[in-house]
């Protein structure tokens, strides 16, 4: 616990976040200009913003909250001005237990707490105050300025025309339904959508609540709420992404899936479109796949260096099986598009299938399964090999049928790329275990295991080195310590001084981050794991050999990567802790 008496900066040094050479240059600049020497830790970004935070978390004597990651309720803003939300730097983001949850920059402002506190006690509820950075409080206040007044303006042509439908005398119900149904909401939704690939999002989240429709964009893998509509609008909004995904209009009790193209700024995007029942009513969930992008190379994904160079010599094997693990939204599905490409030659035929078809590749055959129709992973595949492919891609081992028939197509003479979900590579072996595949015909068949997570990519204009406290760099030294020299290419990354941050600037919107890059882990089969495979051994067992091998791990090349700049430290340590632990 802090000592209330001390001072932000006195507590940052005490922690090996700042150094005392760091200390006398802010105090110096301090007095300068007049200002506190928080206010210049903040403007140099000596310490990460959320580190920053918890420190003032400690001195004001309230919970720190990080609103990037936190569970939020729509309803704890409900009538809360944006105007009162940006005067006074805070966020309502729950109501729990008759509490109203806050999160406020500075809640040692008086007149911003004395706001607070009002705004509470007209909706009868208890304020409780949390202590937030304000990068995390602008992240959750702004950005959806410009969408929410452009689909504002088509909400009032949308009244506008209820209203005068109203008017018109002997209009008919079905008239005004049409109305609500027609122009405005259209644009609506091509609004959502044009903002959505103007920001960078990979996914449009369109979701009904008790008293009003969210839209949520996920950017670089995080959602961001943009904008709050009426819940009148919800049918109508739902019924206009149905009829462009070629969806039943009438059927809202089911889940269904489809898609549509559109063209935005002379570029050609698929959508991949998923509704699904609610409490409140259909929630539907856009992925949004830029077709004009191609392939990209394994570099751009983040499969750099030695570890494209094994991933290659395996992809060139005449059999077995090449696996992919890893969450959904990891990126699985572009390596093996990026794969796919590499390996798709005219005197090749390679056929896939897929749940959906999210990249379509000139020269390859690709099949959408359809479950209810009989056509799964496990009866497509067993067709496929009555079409003499040379390479299978599967969308995803999810059962031991389709396991099985895997393995089999790869003991008799094909190239087997699929999917998997679980948290490292070596998880592979269990999984597949687990599922009821015999060791003797993984070891047999099993060529390669790659596992991946995306993290942010740092914004190139705005990048900012930070030096490195002491006891972090301790603990990256202690991480990176006995991976093969091959993958160190910096300085930095030998001997870590400082790690890297986007400040935000006009090119990320503020953001901090363009993109997103892979980190992986990769583990050839070799003859001993081969034999270790065959006898059984544990998870520990296999990846203590594989280290020995020379593989590292996806934190191991996260670190690499946020020393060379491309990806920050923290992401790498949230993305990666679940592997971690395993």
């Amino acid at each position: 616990m802090a000592d209330r008496n001390k001072k932000v900066e006195e507590l940052l040094v005490e922690r090996g976040l700042l150094t005392t050479d760091q200390l006398q240059h802010v105090k110096n600049r301090a007095e300068q200009e007049g200002v506190t020497p928080e206010n210049i830790i903040e403007q140099e970004r000596l310490v990460f913003p959320e580190a920053l935070a918890q420190i003032q978390a400690e001195i004001a004597g309230v919970p720190y909250i990080d609103l990037a990651t936190a569970q939020t309720d729509n309803q704890a803003m409900r009538d809360i001005s944006r105007k009162a939300a940006l005067t006074y730097r805070f966020v309502a983001f729950d109501i729990r237990d008759n509490k109203i949850l806050i999160a406020m920059e500075r809640p040692d402002d008086f007149q911003a707490l004395e706001a607070v506190k009002f705004i509470a006690r007209r909706r009868g509820l208890a304020p409780e105050i949390y202590l937030a950075s304000a990068k995390s409080i602008e992240a959750a206040l702004g950005g959806s300025q410009a969408v929410q007044e452009e689909i504002g303006g088509a909400l009032k042509d949308f009244s506008q025309e209820l209203e005068e439908a109203g008017q018109v005398k002997g209009k008919k119900d079905r008239d005004i339904e049409r109305i609500m149904e027609e122009a405005p909401v259209t644009k609506v939704v091509a609004v959502m959508i044009r903002h959505a690939i103007e920001g960078h999002a990979s996914d449009i989240h369109i979701e009904p609540t008790e008293k009003e429709l969210r839209v949520r964009y996920r950017i670089d893998g995080i959602l961001h709420t943009t904008l709050i509509l009426p819940i009148k609008v919800h049918a109508a909004v739902i019924s206009r992404v149905k009829i462009l995904s070629n969806l039943k209009i009438d059927e809202a009790r089911l889940p269904q899936d489809g898609r549509f193209s559109a063209v935005v700024d002379d570029k050609a995007y698929d959508f991949r479109v998923s509704t699904m029942p609610t409490t409140y009513g259909e929630k539907a969930a856009l992925r949004i796949l830029d077709k004009s992008t191609g392939a990209p190379t394994f570099d751009e994904l983040g499969l750099q260096g030695t570890m494209q160079k094994v991933y290659k010599e395996k992809l060139q094997s005449p059999h077995g099986i090449i696996l992919i693990s890893g969450p959904t939204g990891s990126g699985k599905s572009t390596t093996l598009f990026t794969s796919l490409s590499m390996l798709n030659k005219p005197n090749i035929n390679i056929v896939t299938l897929e749940d959906p078809v999210e990249y379509e590749i000139e020269g390859v055959n690709q099949t959408q399964v359809h479950p209810e129709i009989g056509l799964d992973f496990a009866s497509g595949l067993r067709n496929i090999l009555r079409q003499d492919p040379d390479i299978i891609m599967v969308g995803e081992i999810r059962d031991r049928e389709t396991a099985e028939m895997a393995v089999h197509s790869a003991l008799t003479g094909h190239l087997v790329l699929s999917t998997i979900h679980t948290n490292s590579a070596i998880g592979t072996i269990p999984r597949l275990t687990d599922m009821g595949v015999d060791p003797f015909l993984i070891s047999a068949s099993m060529r390669l295991l790659a596992a991946q997570r995306l993290v942010g990519r740092i914004c190139k204009k705005c990048k900012k080195e930070v030096a490195i406290p002491e006891k972090i760099q301790r603990k990256i030294v202690a991480e990176l310590e006995g991976i093969p020299e091959t993958y160190i290419t910096q300085e930095n990354q030998r001997n870590p001084r400082v790690v890297f941050q986007g400040e935000g600037c006009e090119e990320c919107q503020d953001m901090g981050s363009t993109g997103r890059i892979g980190i992986f882990e990769v583990v050839p089969i070799s003859r001993a794991l081969r034999t270790a495979v065959n006898e059984a051994a544990g998870y520990d067992t296999l990846q203590d050999m594989a280290k020995a091998e020379g593989m590292i791990t996806m934190r191991q090349d996260g670190l690499l990567k946020a020393l060379a700049g491309e990806v920050r430290f923290e992401d790498v340590l949230r993305v990666t802790s679940e592997s971690k632990e395993q």
